[in-house]
């Protein structure tokens, strides 16, 4: 059976090293533009998302960097932390630059047979008869916009700037701090004792190109001696749910599906969630002898778009919560915070929300 993949980029290429490995063929439909991922670019993986990872994807153990604790600021509370999120010393997620690890599943992918790379095919020459089951991760191909246009969409009015810093050696770099300022979040964080990732979301203004970024991140840098900061490229802030995640037998995928606001570093955790039930899909087909079809489309999105939708509203809510602090002139709303963020139970469960997501 031949499965065709439209999109080459991380959640791409993820999905099409799990079903090689269920000896299905899989073709990678690769764009006009291929992408491409800036040095300063990196993401979180959470625990359990690694583990399976490793045993079901790529095993990649020896390449990212554990964080073992996460600390929670705001402007106004920039001594003491309002949420403390740690396990005993344990790793709680793991980060990866996005270019480093969008190499290693080319590679892996490029010494297996099973796999072909096609460029710009158009949608007219992907036929039922040559492909059980399209997935599109490609948010520019003419699939989306004739299948997927219709979705509940948000505009957060800002920028996420990225870069990373360089500093003098740490000896455990592996503490992760988040600091909610007045323009939006801002995130240190590490994946090397020398080197750390920076993310700053930050609102746009009329004078939004005199926004000296570099300066605000010396600002409210928390303890790094700063070497040099790298690059920085931006993007603009949205998030997003998709109305319909399927069409006969095209599955849309990725970040079609859903985008979020990186505050929580959970988008690539919610594709490795729905490439992990697709997955699930896929081999019980295969193990009770049926044809993967246009109905394990309608299975994903019956399994899983519910609570895709929910756990996104859920991000949303945690952003609007601190947005609406750093508005408000008293520091009641940040101490409620703090005593919430030390309730043994409640940050138990924040921190398996973040690992595994949203379970019912």
């Amino acid at each position: 059976m031949k499965v065709c993949i439209i999109g080459n980029g991380l959640v791409s290429l993820a999905l099409a090293n799990v079903l090689i490995q269920k000896d299905l063929l899989v073709d990678i439909i690769i764009p006009y533009k291929y992408k491409k991922y800036p040095q300063s670019r990196t993401l979180g993986i959470s625990k359990s998302n690694l583990e399976y990872f490793n045993s079901n994807i790529l095993n990649i153990k020896k390449v990212p960097w554990e964080i073992k604790q996460i600390k929670i600021y705001t402007e106004k509370f920039t001594k003491n932390e309002i949420i403390n999120f740690s396990n005993s010393n344990k790793q709680i997620f793991s980060m990866i630059k996005n270019h480093k690890l969008n190499e290693l599943l080319i590679k892996n992918l490029k010494k297996n047979k099973k796999v072909k790379f096609k460029k710009n095919v158009k949608y007219n020459n992907l036929s039922k008869e040559d492909y059980k089951l399209i997935i599109n991760c490609e948010t520019n191909h003419e699939i989306t916009k004739k299948f997927f246009s219709k979705k509940i969409e948000k505009k957060y009015n800002s920028y996420a700037f990225t870069t990373v810093l360089s500093h003098k050696k740490l000896t455990d770099n592996n503490v992760a701090i988040q600091i909610f300022t007045k323009n939006g979040p801002i995130a240190f964080l590490p994946i090397s004792n020398t080197h750390t990732s920076v993310v700053y979301s930050h609102k746009i203004h009329k004078d939004n190109n005199k926004i000296d970024i570099k300066n605000l991140i010396k600002k409210f840098n928390p303890k790094y001696q700063i070497l040099k900061i790298g690059d920085c490229s931006k993007f603009e802030l949205r998030s997003s749910n998709l109305r319909n995640y399927y069409n006969g037998n095209i599955l849309a995928f990725g970040d079609l599906l859903h985008k979020l606001h990186p505050l929580a570093g959970q988008g690539f955790n919610m594709c490795l969630r729905d490439i992990k039930l697709l997955s699930e899909l896929i081999d019980h087909r295969i193990n009770i002898g049926l044809d993967i079809d246009s109905s394990i489309c309608h299975e994903f999105q019956k399994n899983i778009q519910d609570k895709n939708f929910l756990f996104s509203n859920g991000i949303d809510w945690v952003y609007e919560i601190f947005n609406f602090e750093s508005k408000i002139k008293n520091q009641l709303l940040g101490k409620s915070i703090n005593i919430v963020g030390k309730n043994k139970l409640l940050n138990s469960f924040f921190k398996n929300f973040a690992d595994t997501g949203l379970r019912v």
